[in-house]
């Protein structure tokens, strides 16, 4: 676990996507899903999901299992949460 007042920066956000099967990330109203074992993204698309405006690790970040979920969309959280 990872104190949420952590300032995670671009390594620390790759380290975190690393430790993962699956990211869902949100971008403006939607969901992007990569796979990270069947089709992992190149670094800069993969940045560009998980660092926000500062650099830093777009927030709310959590890990459920194997994914890693970036940003908040409530269909997403019901979809991965719903088990």
């Amino acid at each position: 676990m990872i104190d949420a007042s952590a300032r995670l920066e671009r390594d620390d956000a790759l380290a975190q996507a690393a430790k993962v099967d699956k990211i869902n990330a949100t971008r403006g109203r939607g969901v992007v899903s990569f796979s990270m074992k069947q089709n992992p993204p190149d670094r800069k698309a993969l940045l560009a999901h998980l660092l926000g405006p500062t650099g830093r690790l777009r927030a709310p970040t959590l890990r459920s299992g194997r994914t890693l979920i970036v940003g908040f969309n409530e269909t997403m959280y019901r979809s991965v949460f719903a088990k």
